[in-house]
């Protein structure tokens, strides 16, 4: 799977600001045409949002634009301007249950086939950012092979629950909870909401270290400044992966005297620690082929 740690917002609407991106580094580029765009702006977001991917794509991007909710009547059209070889996947806001998956799914298979797209080519990034998607977090997560992570979005959260947000974000941790929890069960990446204050990396880099600890693999950044801080937080250390090495090798070579466990640095090494090395092993692989395409 491919590592989504820094995820960027560009609003979708602004040319000039997608220009730029082009230089930046996140692991994927999000065109938005959904929040960060007003309602008089909705038109010209797709418009310039369909004729920057294919500049941003050459440029080595992954893209996964962000359309518009099922509800407002606006999804079909964004997915008909991106949908094609340019992009990796769409994100789309506010499911509520694996149904809302199954429905953007449809339409996006048609546009598969218009598009002389192999089928499953283009992935899928549920918002899950309601109650009642909390509560369904498991049947979203895994309604579709083409869904690859879910996104939790904070702020329309604590508005659905007409709670306020704090900077502790303690009214977070249990949606956080479950929906690390739920992607998990599911075998898909959880990716964190957006942290809001751009200028404070300190708090950035605390509150990611926390999403990090509920099972979060990246999360969204609303400003190039957050990327390398939100890459380095979700990324191995390297003594992490040197252990991690370590670990699968004597355990390999337990394996092969027949035992089914083992010890290092006086510590017990079993199934369980070996596979969480290996994926640790395989996520630092994915970071490295990264690096070496911007190379």
């Amino acid at each position: 799977m491919k590592a989504l740690r820094s995820l960027l917002f560009v609003p979708g609407n602004r040319q000039d600001m997608l220009q730029k991106a082009q230089a930046l580094r996140p692991d994927a580029l999000i065109p938005d045409m959904e929040d960060s765009v007003t309602a008089a702006e909705k038109n010209k977001a797709r418009e310039t949002v369909a004729f920057m991917l294919a500049p941003l794509n050459q440029a080595g991007h992954t893209l996964i634009p962000r359309i518009n909710s099922l509800g407002t009547g606006l999804l079909e059209k964004d997915l008909e301007a991106v949908i094609g070889p340019n992009i990796y996947g769409v994100s789309v806001g506010k499911f509520d249950s694996a149904r809302d998956a199954q429905q953007v799914i449809s339409i996006v298979e048609v546009l598969e086939r218009k598009a002389g797209l192999e089928s499953g080519r283009i992935k899928l990034i549920p918002w899950i950012e309601t109650a009642k998607a909390i509560v369904n977090a498991y049947e979203i997560c895994s309604a579709s092979p083409r869904i690859i992570g879910v996104a939790f979005g904070a702020e329309d959260f604590t508005a659905d629950m007409e709670i306020p947000r704090s900077e502790e974000s303690a009214e977070i941790v249990y949606p956080r909870s479950v929906i690390g929890t739920a992607a998990k069960a599911a075998d898909v990446m959880a990716l964190d909401t957006p942290y809001p204050n751009f200028r404070d990396a300190e708090g950035l880099k605390r509150d990611s270290f926390v999403a990090r600890q509920y099972g979060f693999k990246g999360r969204f950044a609303i400003h190039p400044t957050q990327i390398e801080t939100i890459n380095s937080i979700f990324s191995p250390a390297p003594q992490e992966v040197e252990y991690a090495k370590r670990v699968v090798q004597a355990f390999e070579e337990a394996e092969a005297l027949g035992r089914g466990a083992t010890s290092l640095d006086g510590k017990l090494i079993d199934v369980p620690i070996v596979k969480r090395a290996q994926k640790l092993l395989a996520l630092a692989e994915s970071i490295d082929q990264r690096k070496a395409t911007w190379s």
